[in-house]
Parts: structure tokens; sequence; C-alpha cells
């Protein structure tokens, strides 16, 4: 593991539509300004090059991988390249040679290497992507998960992303009593379908969340939850569409300004404005989300990360680390696992 001081990340440099350059000046920077040690993991020469480009760090260590899972490979990819960077970054968290990993290649293929190289957390039957997302309170976010793990998903894993989110809001994001939705069509309790009745009365019942209703999808950017719960088919459209809506409000406001001297006027009161703007609604500035349920910190980033994502995606490794996100889950959700198992006794 890291040093008490400093966190070790392994990065899989080869992962995704802009690697290695944009990975590596990323990980330059978070060498430098995050004070972390960043494992580079991938094709040496190649490495070398990008740093020999944006600059090398006693801080940054090469680490050698002989292939690499491309976006164009299936995810089961991982089990006939076992030397892929993907799964080399896996197997240095699994040795404890690093803290974290991230990769900004295929989600799918990441998500496989984990399971395979780190495995899940007992109780847990699906790991989930947690992405967060800006609200309209200033200062206030909301987890949303799963955003692409899991397609298809049955109603006892519903209610384990609701404790998995309720542990990291709490000791990642700082919220003391996370409030938990389960994103539905309706606030209603009768409203969905069966996957929605049934989670819903699942995550009603269970006393170790703070579960408050169905999140109508107005309700996802409100403020008012904390923490929403969905399968990851419906999560990742949510993610991509808020992608694509943040992106067209700023080219609307920067198109509806006047053109002239009023409009250049109004551009310069406005830039700081809308810059504060960009940095809320623009995914690069979480880098990406936490695959949660996984025995390690695993932080996926999106395929198009270049390096002001992936500088950010490092820093939420590090701060998971630095939280204790996994020991946090590990305790919490030991603790509801002997509810159940006393419950089922019970019951017996």
């Amino acid at each position: 593991m890291g040093s008490s001081t400093r966190e070790r990340i392994a990065v899989d440099a080869m992962g995704g539509d802009h690697a290695p350059d944009e990975i590596v000046a990323g990980s330059v920077r978070a060498a430098e300004e995050l004070d972390a040690e960043i494992l580079l993991v991938g094709n040496p020469e190649q490495i070398q090059d990008c740093l020999a480009r944006h600059g090398k760090s006693p801080r940054i260590e090469v680490v050698a991988a002989e292939d690499v899972i491309t976006m164009h490979d299936e995810a089961t990819g991982v089990r006939r390249k076992p030397q892929a960077s993907i799964n080399v970054a896996m197997d240095l968290v699994k040795a404890k040679r690093a803290d974290a990993v991230f990769s900004a290649g295929h989600s799918g293929a990441v998500m496989a290497a984990a399971l395979l190289r780190l495995g899940r957390i007992k109780g847990i039957d699906r790991p989930a992507i947690g992405a967060i997302f800006p609200t309209l309170m200033a200062g206030k976010s909301a987890l949303i998960l799963d955003v692409g793990a899991n397609v298809d998903c049955r109603p006892k894993y519903l209610e384990q992303f609701g404790l998995l989110g309720s542990v990291y809001s709490r000791c990642a994001l700082g919220v003391e009593n996370p409030k938990i939705g389960l994103l539905n069509i309706g606030e209603e309790s009768s409203k969905g379908n069966e996957l929605a009745l049934k989670a819903h009365k699942l995550l009603s019942e269970n006393k170790a969340i703070n579960f408050v209703g169905n999140a109508e999808g107005r309700d996802v950017l409100s403020g008012q939850f904390d923490v929403i719960v969905c399968d990851g088919f419906v999560g990742n459209v949510l993610l991509k569409f808020a992608e694509a809506i943040g992106n067209v409000l700023l080219q609307t406001v920067r198109e509806e300004l006047p053109y002239g001297i009023r409009g250049q006027i109004g551009s310069a009161i406005l830039r700081p404005n809308l810059k504060r703007v960009g940095q809320r609604i623009d995914h690069a500035e979480h880098g990406g989300g936490l695959l949660l349920g996984v025995e390690g910190i695993c932080i996926i980033g999106h395929g198009s990360s270049q390096a002001p994502s992936v500088f950010n995606a490092i820093r939420l490794a590090q701060e998971a680390t630095r939280n204790q996100v996994l020991q946090r889950i590990h305790a919490h959700y030991g603790r509801h696992l002997e509810e159940v198992t006393r419950v089922d006794s019970a019951r017996a």
C-alpha cells in the first residue's frame, strides 16, 4: 500500500480514446498537484515518449504491460489477455502495491477485470458504477448508481446499491444521513414496473438506509435526494443525457449573447460566471465513477477522457482511499449481513 502520507494510484495508461498521451498528461499533473504516487501501466516506450512531452516526475513509475484491451474488444478479452494493462493495474491493487486503480478504457472490460482480479465484497451480488451529478442546491451533489455496470437488475441489486450509495455518501461526500431514492415514473409507491415495485418494498423495509421514496426524473437534479438508485440501462442513458444537456445549455447561453460591443461587454461580465457554471455541469470535473462493491478502489473514466478528466479521476481515487471507503463499506455491510442472517434464522 501507499505510505501514510502519499497514496499510490495505478493508472491504465493504455485505456481510452486518447491514450496514452492524455492519460499521461493528466497523471503528470496529478503527481505534482495532488502529491500522489502514480504507477503508469502499459507500453513503456509509448509512455516514456509521452513523459518526454509532458514532463517527468519522481512520483511517477512506469509498469510494463504487454497487451491492451481496446474499445472494440469484448469485455471477455480480459481472460484472453492476462497481461493487458488493465489486468496488470488491477493486480497491483490486489498485491497491495497500489491503493486504487483508474482506467478510461472499455468499461465492461474494466468491470470484468475488477471482478476477476479483485473479487466482490461478500454479500454484494453485483457491483455498481456511481456517478456524481450536480444539483440545483449550491454545493450539493447527488450520487446516481448504477450508471452502466448492470443493464438488467433484480430488486435485491437495487437494495444493495442503496446500501453502497448510503455508505459512500456518508464517508466520502460528508452527508450525515443520506436520503435514498428509487428512480421511477411517479412518486407514489404503487407506480412503476415489477422491478420498481419489488425494489421499493425492499428499500422501504431496510432499516440500514434512509429510504425516502421514489424519485421522478425531475427530482434527479433537485437536491432533494443524496443517492438515487436505478438499473444500469436507465442510469447510463441518464448520464449521457445529462452530459449533453450541459453542453447544450452553455452553447445556448453563448449564442444568445448580443453581437457587437454590447455582446463583448456582456461576455466579459459573464465569463467568470459561465466558467463556474461550466465547472458545475462538466463531467470532466468529476473524472469518472467509482465502481462500488468490489474488493478495491476502482475508478472508471469516460472513454473520451482527456487530461483534466484524468486528473480529477485520480483525485477521486485519492479521496476514496483517504476516506477509507472500502473499509467503511466492509464495516457497514458486515453489520447489515449479520442482521439479515439473524432475521432469516428467526423466521426459520
